[in-house]
C-alpha cells in the first residue's frame, strides 16, 4: 500500500531540531493524520527492527510485512490501527503499558474484538477492575491456566468432569503422546484421539490372531540368537564347501594367525568387532558344525542358546539342513510377531485395552475438542491485546525517533534516542552517544563522513555470552590517552556493566583548541617515528654486520687476519680537509643564525610579538579553519546509515550540543599535598629563580659584548670588552685637541 499520493489537508506545526525543520507530533490527531504528512518531511524513511532500545516484540508487531524493516507505510498503517482503537487518541502520547479497557473504541469492529478479549483475560486471571497491562498478557499460560476451553483444539483432563474420559485422556497421552495446551498442560487433539482408538482396535485384533510359540518362553531369545548367527553360520558352510572344492585353500579360509598376532598386544576386550569378523569355527572341510568344537568367542553365547534350545540332544553336529529347519520351526510365530499392530498401547495390558474399547469414549472426546475449537477466534484475539498494549506503550517513542529526532535533541540527559545504547567511561570522560554496530569494519568504512571523532569498542561481560560492538562519539576535550587497545567500562541502558576495549579510532577534530596543537603533535609524531626508524635501522645494520663478521671469522686465513688487523697510516691531508669542511659549515650556520638574530633584534618589541603570532597562525591556522568547518558539518546521519537506517534529513551536532554528549571529569579546586612528590622549591620560587637566571645570563652577554655582534645598540659599556668604542672615543678626543691647537695657532699668526 502506498501513501505517496494522499491529499495533504491537515495543518502541521513545525520546529527546528538539529539544524533542520521538522514536523511537531504533539497529539493523537497528529498521529491519526500521519498518512497526510509529505514523506519528504520525515526524518527517517526506514530503520531495522533489531538493535534498538525498544522492545523487539513491539517492533515486530509494527513491522506489518515482516521484512525486518520499519518503513513509512508500516508506521502509517500502525498509526491508523492504534488510533482507531481508542476513544481518546491523546492517550498514545503518555507511553504507558496499561489502559482502562473502557477507553477502547467498541464502535470499531477491531476495537470490539479487542475489548472482548481484554475482558476475557481479566476474567481468566481473576482480576477485579477494568485496567489491563502488559504484565497481564505476558504469560499466555497464566491466562488459560484456569480455563476449561481456550480455543486451541486441545483438551486436557481439566476439560471434563467425567472420570472415564479423564482416564482415557491420560491413557492416550501416555501411549500415543500428547501436545501442549495453551494452559501449559499436556493434552490431546483430534489426531491423537483417532490414533489412540485405532491402536486399541489393532492391538486386540492382533492378539486374537495369536500363533503359539514353538519353544515356549525360550522362543523369543532363540529367535534373537538365530537372527544374530544366521549370516555367520551361512558364511561357515560356504567356506567349508570352498575348502572341500579346493583343499589347498583351507588355510586361507580358516582363521588367520597373522590377524590374531596383530592385535595380541592390545586390550582384546576392546577388539570385539575384529574378533567377530573371524570365522565362526575352524574350517576342516566338513560341511557341519561340531557341537563340541571351539566357537569364536564373539559368537559362542548365541551358539550355546541355539544348541541348548533347538538342537536335539542326540545330535553331535549341525548341518546346513538342520540350521534351515530350526528357522522354519519359528517362521510362522516370527511373522505374527512382526505383524504386531497397535504396539503403542501394549503397555496398558490387553484387558485394559479391551475395557477402553468397551467404554467407547471416542465420540465424547471429539465433542470436547469441537467445543474447545469453537473459541479459536476469541482466544486468538488475546494476542491482539498483547499487540495493542505493546504498540500503545512504544509507538509514540518510535515516532519521536522516526518522524522527528526529539529524543536525541532533548535537553534532558536522562532521555535517550532509540539508537543510543548506553554510556562509555574512558580516559576521564563520559561518552553518552554510543551506538551498537554489527560489523566494525563495515560500519567504519562510511562513518568517517560524520566528521566526528569516533571510538569503536568490543564489549564483554560474564553475565551474557558473546561480545557487543559499539561506537562512541567523543565531542569534548582532547585526544588525551585515547588509542587502540585502551580499556574502559561500558554501561548499557539497563545498567549492566561491560568491559570495553578500543579496537579502532576514526580521527576527526574534537574541538578548535585540539586542532591548534594538531600540527605540532603530528610533527612530534613524525620526528619520533623518524628517530625510531633510524635507531632501528642502525641497530639492524649493526647486528647484521656483527653476524656477518662472526660467520666470516673462522674462514679467514692467518695472512688475511694479519692484513685486516694492520692499521693504515694516518692521512693528515684527508682529515685536514674534513676539519676544514666542518669549520666552513659551522661558520655558515653561525653566520646564518647571527643574521637571523640580528634581524630579530632590529625589530621593535611589538614587531617581535606580531612576528611570533604570525608564525603560529601560519602553522596552526589552516588546521583550526579546517576543524571549524568540520565541526560545523558534524552529522549523525552517516552513522545511522551505516547501521541500515535510511536518513532523510541532516542531523547536525553543533558545538554547544556536542558538549552535552561528552562530559569530562571535573575536580573541585583544592590544595592537596602529594606525599610522594619530589621535595624542593615551590613553583613560584622556581619561576623567580628561572627569571633571575635569565636576567643574569642576559646581563653577562651584554656586559661581555657578545650581544654587540647582533646590534651596535647592544654594545657593552665596559671598555675592557668594547675596545672599538674606546678607540673611537680616544680618536674623537685627539681630533678635538688637534682642532683646538690649529685654531690657536691661527689666532696667534
Amino acid at each position: 500500500m502506498s501513501f505517496l499520493n494522499k491529499e495533504k489537508k491537515y495543518k502541521w506545526s513545525f520546529v527546528n531540531i538539529g539544524g533542520s525543520a521538522r514536523v511537531r507530533i504533539n497529539s493523537g490527531e497528529d498521529i491519526a493524520h500521519l498518512a497526510e504528512l509529505d514523506p519528504k518531511m520525515w526524518t527517517v524513511l526506514s530503520c531495522p527492527t533489531t538493535g534498538l532500545e525498544i522492545d523487539e516484540k513491539s517492533l515486530k508487531y509494527m513491522d506489518c510485512d515482516g521484512d525486518g524493516k520499519l518503513r513509512i507505510n508500516d508506521v502509517i498503517s500502525v498509526s491508523q490501527w492504534i488510533t482507531s482503537m481508542l476513544k481518546n487518541k491523546d492517550l498514545i502520547i503518555e507511553g504507558v503499558d496499561s489502559i482502562d479497557i473502557n477507553q477502547i473504541n467498541t464502535d470499531d469492529a477491531n476495537g470490539k474484538k479487542l475489548y472482548s478479549s481484554a475482558k476475557q483475560i481479566l476474567e481468566n486471571l481473576g482480576k477485579e477492575g477494568t485496567v489491563i497491562s502488559l504484565a497481564d498478557t505476558a504469560d499466555i499460560t497464566a491466562i488459560f491456566a484456569k480455563t476449561r476451553f481456550n480455543g486451541d483444539g486441545v483438551i486436557t483432563e481439566s476439560s471434563t468432569d467425567d472420570a472415564e474420559i479423564k482416564a482415557t485422556i491420560a491413557a492416550a497421552i501416555s501411549t500415543v503422546g500428547g501436545v501442549a495446551d495453551r494452559s501449559g498442560v499436556q493434552g490431546i487433539g483430534n489426531d491423537q484421539i483417532e490414533t489412540f482408538y485405532k491402536n486399541l482396535a489393532d492391538y486386540v485384533a492382533w492378539n486374537e490372531a495369536v500363533v503359539e510359540a514353538p519353544f515356549g518362553d525360550k522362543t523369543d531369545p532363540l529367535i534373537a540368537a538365530y537372527n544374530a548367527l544366521d549370516a555367520k553360520v551361512k558364511d561357515f558352510f560356504m567356506r567349508s564347501k570352498l575348502a572341500a572344492f579346493s583343499p589347498n585353500s583351507m588355510a586361507s579360509l580358516d582363521i588367520q594367525t597373522s590377524r590374531i598376532d596383530a592385535i595380541s598386544a592390545d586390550n582384546l576386550s576392546t577388539k570385539n568387532d575384529e574378533i567377530a569378523s573371524y570365522p565362526l569355527t575352524h574350517i576342516t572341510g566338513k560341511s557341519e558344525i561340531e557341537l563340541d568344537a571351539a566357537i569364536n568367542p564373539a559368537w559362542d553365547k548365541n551358539f550355546n542358546i541355539i544348541k541348548s534350545v533347538a538342537v536335539d540332544s542326540s545330535k553331535n553336529s549341525i548341518t546346513e539342513e538342520d540350521w534351515a529347519a530350526i528357522g522354519e520351526k519359528f517362521a510362522a510365530y516370527q511373522s505374527w510377531k512382526n505383524a504386531k499392530a497397535g504396539a503403542s498401547v501394549e503397555s496398558l495390558g490387553l484387558e485394559t485395552v479391551k475395557n477402553f474399547i468397551a467404554q467407547d469414549k471416542k465420540a465424547a472426546l471429539l465433542d470436547l475438542v469441537a467445543q474447545d475449537s469453537a473459541l479459536k477466534e476469541e482466544s486468538e484475539n488475546i494476542e491482539m491485546v498483547d499487540k495493542f498494549l505493546h504498540i500503545y506503550r512504544d509507538f509514540y517513542k518510535l515516532l519521536k525517533n522516526f518522524v522527528t529526532f526529539n529524543d536525541f535533541y532533548n535537553k534532558n540527559k536522562e532521555i535517550k534516542s532509540i539508537f543510543q545504547c548506553g554510556t562509555l567511561i574512558i580516559d576521564q570522560r563520559e561518552c553518552r552517544f554510543c551506538m551498537k554496530v554489527n560489523d566494525t569494519g563495515k560500519h567504519s568504512a562510511s562513518s568517517g563522513q560524520s566528521g566526528m571523532y569516533l571510538v569503536y569498542c568490543d564489549c564483554t561481560t560474564k553475565t551474557k555470552p558473546g561480545k557487543l560492538q559499539i561506537v562512541a562519539a567523543v565531542t569534548v576535550g582532547d585526544i588525551g590517552a585515547l588509542s587502540v587497545g585502551k580499556n574502559g567500562i561500558f554501561y548499557d541502558n539497563s545498567g549492566l556493566e561491560w568491559d570495553a576495549v578500543v579496537t579502532k579510532i576514526i580521527d576527526n577534530p574534537i574541538n578548535i583548541s585540539q586542532s591548534f596543537w594538531s600540527p605540532y603533535r603530528r610533527m612530534a609524531t613524525a620526528i619520533e617515528n623518524l628517530i625510531n626508524k633510524s635507531a632501528a635501522d642502525k641497530d639492524a645494520k649493526m647486528m647484521a654486520n656483527a653476524t656477518a663478521n662472526i660467520n666470516a671469522a673462522p674462514t679467514k686465513t692467518a695472512e688475511e687476519a694479519k692484513a685486516a688487523a694492520a692499521t693504515p697510516p694516518f692521512d693528515i691531508a684527508k682529515f685536514a680537509g674534513i676539519f676544514a669542511a666542518i669549520g666552513v659549515a659551522v661558520g655558515m650556520i653561525g653566520t646564518a643564525l647571527a643574521s637571523i638574530f640580528k634581524g630579530l633584534f632590529a625589530l621593535k618589541w611589538w614587531q617581535l610579538i606580531m612576528l611570533f603570532v604570525g608564525i603560529i597562525i601560519l602553522i596552526s591556522g589552516p588546521a583550526m579553519v579546517m576543524a571549524w568547518l568540520k565541526l560545523r558539518r558534524r552529522n549523525i546521519a552517516p552513522l545511522l546509515n551505516a547501521n541500515g537506517w535510511a536518513i532523510n534529513a541532516n542531523s547536525k551536532i553543533s558545538i554547544p550540543f556536542g558538549e552535552t554528549l561528552t562530559e569530562m571529569a571535573k575536580y573541585p579546586k583544592m590544595k592537596l599535598d602529594d606525599p610522594f612528590a619530589k621535595k624542593g622549591l615551590k613553583t613560584w620560587q622556581k619561576w623567580c629563580l628561572t627569571l633571575l637566571l635569565v636576567i643574569v645570563v642576559a646581563a653577562g652577554l651584554w656586559l661581555t659584548n657578545i650581544l654587540g655582534i647582533i646590534s651596535p645598540k647592544l654594545n657593552s659599556p665596559l671598555p675592557k670588552f668594547n675596545k672599538a668604542d674606546v678607540e673611537e672615543i680616544v680618536s674623537d678626543s685627539l681630533s678635538v685637541m688637534e682642532t683646538a691647537i690649529i685654531e690657536e695657532q691661527t689666532v696667534t699668526e
